[in-house]
């Protein structure tokens, strides 16, 4: 039976009610945490025309590829594990691409181990997202991303935050941080998941009686490579913002780097910077 018709997702917040669009499928619906193919459909859509250049370094069963096909771009897909004929076995921390060569990137990568995937000691899948070496990983991913990416061009990243053993590890909000080090912020969309568990009774009496929270949603965050122009601009506003951080963590040292002011420095109580974001629940991944 054909899924309902797509359409242009408008607002911060996404919404479909299939896995897959039109009457087959992308990537394979056997393949745990399948990323929703109705969302790669909206990105490209919104950000990439025909021909460009789509690169997915997490790409599993395939669904970014067959997407873009779909749509008459060019699709690029690596992961270290792969489940689709087109995609090509290759580490996201080392991508055999050269620079400046990407139109557009896709990631839905692992949200800690809470998934197997290639059992193999060197997937970021591995790691569990309460180490720092999963977080260490991304910033090699990230990396990697700046430089396959081409200036003025588009990326996007598909996660979910994740509670376990109680305890809470904001990655949504983590990878944005660390994002925003390297590109500009575009938008922050939440997604509604239609993971079947949500559906179960006694997920719910555990939620209520632990007190914890499903996870209702996963972040769909969305940022731009800066072109020569926005990278002055970027390097400017990263200056102020750890200027205005340092005042409010009371650093005395003056803010024209010449050592504190007299009568030493300080700021307002209560201490600076951007809160991560909180919640709790079930976790799982997707791809």
């Amino acid at each position: 039976m054909p899924s309902p018709k797509l359409s242009v997702q408008t607002t911060t917040l996404w919404e479909y009610p299939s896995q897959h669009y039109g009457d087959g499928e992308q990537g394979s619906k056997d393949y745990r945490g399948a990323t929703p193919s109705y969302i790669i459909w909206n990105l490209l859509e919104r950000y990439t025309k025909k021909n460009d250049l789509v690169v997915d370094p997490f790409c599993g069963s395939g669904t970014t590829l067959d997407v873009a096909a779909d749509m008459k771009r060019k699709g690029l897909g690596y992961d270290l594990q792969p489940h689709h004929e087109r995609v090509l076995r290759a580490d996201a921390r080392d991508l055999p691409l050269e620079n400046n060569k990407a139109d557009f990137v896709f990631m839905d990568p692992p949200y800690g181990d809470n998934l197997t995937y290639s059992g193999l000691p060197e997937c970021i899948g591995e790691i569990p997202a309460t180490d720092p070496r999963y977080f260490e990983a991304f910033e090699q991913v990230f990396a990697e991303v700046e430089r396959i990416l081409r200036p003025g061009r588009y990326m996007a990243i598909y996660v979910s935050d994740i509670w376990k053993s109680s305890a809470f590890v904001p990655i949504g909000s983590i990878l944005s941080e660390m994002l925003a080090q390297r590109f500009l912020p575009v938008d922050h969309i939440a997604v509604v998941r239609g993971n079947k568990d949500l559906e179960k009774g006694n997920y719910h009496k555990s939620a209520e009686e632990e007190k914890f929270f499903l996870r209702g949603f996963n972040h769909l965050l969305i940022f731009k490579k800066p072109e020569a122009g926005e990278v002055r601009r970027a390097r400017v506003e990263g200056k102020v913002r750890q200027r205005k951080e340092s005042r409010e963590m009371g650093d005395p040292k003056r803010e024209d780097g010449r050592g504190p002011r007299r009568g030493g420095g300080g700021g307002r109580s209560g201490g600076g910077g951007q809160r991560r974001g909180g919640g709790g629940g079930p976790w799982n991944s997707g791809r």
